[in-house]
């Protein structure tokens, strides 16, 4: 764990009364002279300058207290940038593999805070639980974080980061022979079926296995919890639904509140549309472009701490952005080295 030496911080006053936090999907944060995933893909001195100049104008501008950050290679220089412009406490729980000395495959997450980090670890899969779904042997394409973060007015708050396994096929080399001809149209047909297929799988145990770490740890703690990441899907798809679900077949409507909305996430839009019944029409923003489509792939999930409608919720969640001009209206001056996501931040308001 990489955290920043806070001596020279004041610690935020216990007055403030909103809460900002963000997802961050970064796009191949790597200083140069090293190379993301080809040997070719290396920025230059000034490439590298513009996206951090970028970085540091978005977030100075948006003022989030606490980020998630997706696709991290080069963690001590975003901790150096974070540390610069008032962010005291930073974490990693990963460490990126590299190859030949400078080609990097396989970012991490991070999260940085302008509140007190008290405890860091990588999450870990439940091998238990996941060999009652059919995996053998399990782990995380990605690893989660947990960060107990202490938030004013609310206290330790368990705030996890995550990157869920893409789209992309689940294995590049061709089908076995036994399922279809080698080189054919019809496999890579079923090739790419089945290996799109094994990917959503793969995504769908780890929102399952993360979760369950989650909730597990809720019932040890009974912290209030956050996950934000980029989940490569929409939260209401057949692999990811059940981050936000509730309900518990055969169980009354009465026992699932009282003994299961504890456990629960709920979606920071959705909380932000109850308090905003005016916006509940709005088109919410897309986090993300392939093929000239939009879809909202980044979220941030909430306990029902946040939820205005639980009686007992201290914050409730007041704004909803989705920063996306580099995405729609972008200037390559100032854009060009940016990321290809937008992202989102839900502001919470103390609730008097």
């Amino acid at each position: 764990m990489k955290q920043l030496d806070t001596e020279h911080f004041p610690l935020v006053p216990i007055a403030q009364s909103e809460i900002k936090i963000a997802s961050f999907n970064l796009l191949n944060y790597l200083a140069p002279p090293n190379a993301y995933y080809d040997f070719e893909n290396i920025y230059s001195y000034e490439q590298w300058h513009k996206k951090q100049h970028w970085l540091t104008s978005i977030l100075e501008a948006l003022q989030p207290d606490i980020i998630g950050f997706q696709e991290v290679f080069s963690a001590d220089e975003l901790q150096s940038l974070l540390r610069d412009i008032g962010y005291p406490y930073f974490a990693v729980v990963d460490e990126p593999i590299v190859e030949g000395d400078f080609i990097y495959r396989s970012p991490v997450v991070a999260i940085a805070s302008k509140f007190p980090i008290t405890e860091v670890i990588a999450v870990e899969a439940d091998n238990d639980a996941a060999q009652l779904m059919g995996w053998a042997e399990f782990s995380f394409s990605r690893k989660p974080l947990r960060a107990t973060v202490d938030i004013p007015h609310i206290g330790a708050t368990d705030c996890y980061v995550t990157h869920l396994k893409s789209k992309r096929s689940l294995f590049d080399d061709p089908l076995p022979e036994t399922i279809a001809k080698s080189g054919s149209a019809l496999a890579s047909f079923l090739g790419q079926r089945l290996g799109n297929w094994g990917s959503s799988m793969l995504r769908g145990t780890e929102a399952a296995l993360l979760q369950l770490a989650m909730v597990k740890r809720r019932e040890q703690t009974s912290n209030p919890m956050v996950l934000c990441g980029d989940y490569n899907d929409v939260i209401s798809s057949s692999c990811l639904e059940e981050l936000t679900a509730s309900r518990v077949y055969g169980m009354s409507e009465s026992d699932t509140e009282r003994l299961i909305n504890f456990y629960c996430l709920y979606d920071g839009w959705q909380l932000y549309t109850q308090v905003n019944p005016q916006d509940e029409e709005a088109i919410r923003p897309a986090t993300h472009y392939f093929n000239g489509k939009g879809s909202v792939l980044d979220y941030i999930l909430l306990s029902q701490e946040f939820n205005a409608s639980y009686l007992g919720s201290l914050f409730e969640v007041s704004h909803y952005h989705t920063e996306d001009k580099h995405l729609v209206n972008s200037s390559f001056d100032i854009d060009g080295y940016s990321t290809d996501h937008a992202i989102p931040i839900v502001t919470l308001s103390l609730r008097s």
